[in-house]
C-alpha cells in the first residue's frame, strides 16, 4: 500500500514538474544532487551546452498535443508546399550560433550570454514544453509576399478564465509578421505594431494568420495582417506593423 501511494506520488510529482511552471524528471530518474561549484557540476553543464549545440528539433511538425483542426490544416497545406508555391518555415527551441553571431553584427556593443547561461536560452515562442504554450507552424508564398499561420494556444497562455491573454496573441501577431517580412540574408526587426482586438480568442482552440506584405521603403517594411478562426466566421483581430532591415552601420533604426 505504502509503495503504490509513494509511485502515485511520484508520477505525479513529474507531470506536475515539482513545481508549478518547472518540468523536472520523476524522482527516480534525477540524478545524486551536486555542489554548484564542484567539477561534476561544471562537467554537467558542459555536456547539456554541448548536447543541445547539436540536437536541433523542428518544432514546427505535428506533436501528440496538436488538434484534429490543427493536423487537418497542416496536412493541406503540406500539398500545396508539393507545387513549390508554397514553402514550410523549419522552427526551433534554439537560434543557431551562426544566427546568434550574425546578430552581434548588428549590436556590436550588446554584452555576451555568460557561458553557464547559454544552455538555458530558448527562444521565447518555444520555451513551454509540447501542448502548453505556443503550438505553431507558419507557411511562406514568396512570389506572393506573404504568410499563413496555424496557431493553437494552450493551457499557460491564459488570460481572462477560458481566453488567450492578448498578449500571447500579440507574440503570435509579431512572429507571423516578422517572418513575413523577412527577406532572405537580411535580418529585421519590430519598430511598430499596431492590433485591434475584435474578439476573445478561446484557449486551445485554432486560428489562422494571414500576413502581407503591404508596401517596402528602403529599410522599411510594411506589413499587415487578420487573425480568423479555422472557418473563417470570426475574425479575433486585425493588425498592421512596421519593420526594418538592419543595417551595421547605424547602431538604431
Amino acid at each position: 500500500m505504502l509503495r503504490s501511494c509513494t509511485a502515485g506520488l511520484r508520477s505525479l510529482w513529474a507531470l506536475r514538474g515539482g513545481r508549478e511552471g518547472v518540468p523536472r524528471l520523476s524522482t527516480d530518474l534525477q540524478p545524486a544532487p551536486v555542489s554548484p561549484g564542484s567539477r561534476a557540476a561544471k562537467m554537467d553543464r558542459k555536456r547539456l551546452f554541448s548536447a543541445e549545440k547539436v540536437i536541433h528539433t523542428d518544432c514546427a511538425l505535428p506533436n501528440p498535443s496538436w488538434s484534429k483542426d490543427l493536423k487537418l490544416l497542416f496536412d493541406q497545406f503540406m500539398k500545396k508546399c508539393e507545387d513549390g508555391s508554397w514553402e514550410r518555415l523549419p522552427s526551433y527551441r534554439h537560434r543557431s550560433t551562426q544566427i546568434s553571431e550574425d546578430f552581434k553584427t548588428y549590436f556590436l556593443e550588446q554584452k555576451p550570454v555568460k557561458e553557464g547561461r547559454l544552455s538555458q536560452v530558448r527562444l521565447f515562442t518555444r520555451g513551454f514544453e509540447d501542448g502548453l504554450g505556443f503550438e505553431y507552424v507558419i507557411f511562406k508564398n514568396n512570389d506572393e509576399k506573404r504568410t499563413v499561420c496555424l496557431f493553437q494556444g494552450g493551457p499557460y497562455l491564459q488570460g481572462i478564465p477560458g481566453f488567450l491573454h492578448g498578449g500571447a496573441i500579440a507574440t503570435i501577431i509579431d512572429t507571423a509578421l516578422g517572418l513575413c517580412a523577412t527577406v532572405p540574408g537580411e535580418a529585421v526587426m519590430t519598430a511598430n505594431l499596431n492590433i485591434n482586438f475584435k474578439r476573445p480568442v478561446p484557449l486551445c482552440s485554432v486560428v489562422v494568420i494571414n500576413s502581407q506584405l503591404d508596401k517596402l521603403e528602403g529599410r522599411k517594411l510594411f506589413v499587415s495582417c487578420n487573425v480568423q478562426s479555422v472557418d473563417e466566421k470570426t475574425l479575433y483581430s486585425e493588425a498592421t506593423g512596421l519593420f526594418i532591415k538592419l543595417d551595421p552601420e547605424k547602431k538604431s533604426f
